[in-house]
């Protein structure tokens, strides 16, 4: 049972609005803050190559309808209020898949989550880039530490979770708020924001990729209640049915000792596919291109992988990975996504097309491919991420790869010249060559503009 801290000690959520209130992006390592960049630059790549999305244009409408006082911007063009704007920016970010993603070993999130609800507060409070970048490490931060020691999958419970408590960390960061009021939006949010599992499990919907914006839009609205005063429960975490009584179980951060490093743990994903799929992905066309064989010369493909992909993507605990309808399906399926390289290539956006998904090439194939958990692959993880990939095609031959990692993991960082290159493509449809220019200068040299000055550039995206 969780027991109340005495009278004279702080809190555990006070603890943690101080070192949020104290963050500064200036005591990152030079490395923690290129590769932040790289993030937030490979965040509105992946945003703005999904303006054109379905749901994306329901939400559009939704915030149309329902209005907003314009305050901060929406990508592609618009105002409407924080909140808001943080949902909507927040669905861009994800709605693709195509985001970077944190692996430990009993949860998975997607930490540039936080980044439309902390670029909206930042705007709102007409902060400059150093407090962007602040406030962003922060989320990152609280957001990675919280999967390292409260995983909440095995209970049943959703990523989104931690989520409440980094977002809210973020967004108060951005709003200048002092420890007091940080932590009241920390308590607030991380009391209300408690999703199930069930977002991401069995037949999918298009809440997989709305559950974390709509936790950031709560979020954001809860930091912005405790900027105007509104408390929260100060015992969130450990008091009488708080967060590790009520779900998580016993675990200790000591935030006085946590520094603003966890970015460097991130991924960049190379491909638009679930994180735990991308060894397998690219072992496949790695071994394709060495061994000159095509999809239809495949009679079976045995994929052996650690048992967090198995369960999430590879047919275990999370359901059925083989039938496969819709864009929110085939992106959680590796047996469809590994199909699809060796078909096509690769792993884009236009994989995702719904006349893509159904076409039978890819229906055929993807029903050949077995996946099996591998304990000592399991044991790896999340420092390895091992998957041992073997074809047997129709003539009786066999080929093998096994890979342990992949471009944009930690033990691979991608490049700023990948990552550029990879906003380019996901941009150029909607974009202009002047506008790309501008954004990646912007995110380069965040540290000398306001924010307002990249806002009013993702406004105009053809200017």
């Amino acid at each position: 049972m969780a027991h109340a801290a005495p009278a004279h000690q702080a809190t555990e959520v006070a603890q943690l609005a101080e070192f949020v209130a104290s963050a500064d992006h200036r005591n990152m390592s030079d490395a923690a803050r290129e590769e932040l960049k790289k993030r937030i630059l490979d965040s509105i790549g992946v945003a703005i190559g999904a303006l054109d999305g379905k749901p994306i244009g329901y939400i559009r409408t939704h915030q149309e309808d329902f209005g907003g006082n314009p305050l901060c911007t929406l990508i592609g063009g618009g105002k409407t209020a924080p909140d808001r704007a943080a949902f909507y920016n927040g669905a861009l970010v994800r709605y693709l898949d195509f985001m970077d993603s944190y692996l430990a070993k009993g949860e998975t999130c997607h930490q540039s989550d936080n980044l439309g609800a902390v670029l909206a507060a930042a705007e709102y409070a007409n902060q400059d880039g150093d407090v962007l970048l602040s406030a962003l490490a922060v989320a990152y931060q609280v957001q990675g530490r919280l999967c390292d020691v409260a995983p909440v999958r095995a209970k049943g419970f959703d990523h989104t979770v931690q989520g409440a408590y980094a977002v809210a960390a973020g967004v108060a960061r951005a709003l200048g708020l002092d420890a007091v009021k940080t932590a009241n939006a920390i308590a607030i949010s991380g009391t209300s924001n408690n999703a199930l599992r069930v977002t991401r499990t069995g037949a999918l919907s298009h809440w997989k990729g709305l559950a974390y914006p709509h936790t950031a839009f709560i979020g954001t609205h809860a930091a912005f209640l405790a900027y105007r005063g509104i408390t929260g429960p100060a015992e969130v975490f450990e008091g009488n049915k708080g967060f590790k009584e009520a779900i998580a179980g016993p675990f200790e951060i000591d935030w006085r000792k946590e520094d603003l490093e966890n970015v460097r743990k991130s991924i960049i994903k190379r491909y638009n596919a679930e994180i735990h799929s991308q060894s397998s992905i690219e072992g496949a066309i790695e071994l394709q291109a060495a061994k000159g064989f095509n999809g239809s010369d495949i009679e079976r493909l045995d994929i052996e992988i650690f048992d967090v992909a198995y369960h999430i993507i590879g047919g275990g605990e999370e359901g059925d990975k083989t039938i496969i309808r819709n864009k929110e399906e085939a992106d959680h399926s590796l047996q469809y996504m590994v199909a699809v390289a060796l078909l096509d290539g690769n792993v884009l956006p236009a994989q995702y097309e719904q006349e893509r998904i159904v076409r039978a090439d890819v229906q055929d194939l993807l029903h050949r491919v077995k996946v099996r958990p591998k304990q000592e692959y399991t044991d790896r993880f999340p420092g390895e991420v091992v998957t041992t990939l073997t074809f047997t095609l129709k003539d009786g031959s066999q080929h093998r790869i096994t890979k342990t990692d992949y471009e944009g993991f930690h033990t691979r960082p991608m490049g700023w010249e990948t990552v550029i290159a990879k906003f380019t493509g996901l941009a150029t449809p909607f974009t202009s060559e002047k506008v790309r220019d501008q954004i990646v200068d912007a995110v380069r040299n965040l540290e000398h503009i306001r924010v307002s000055e990249l806002t009013a550039i993702l406004a105009d995206l053809k200017a």
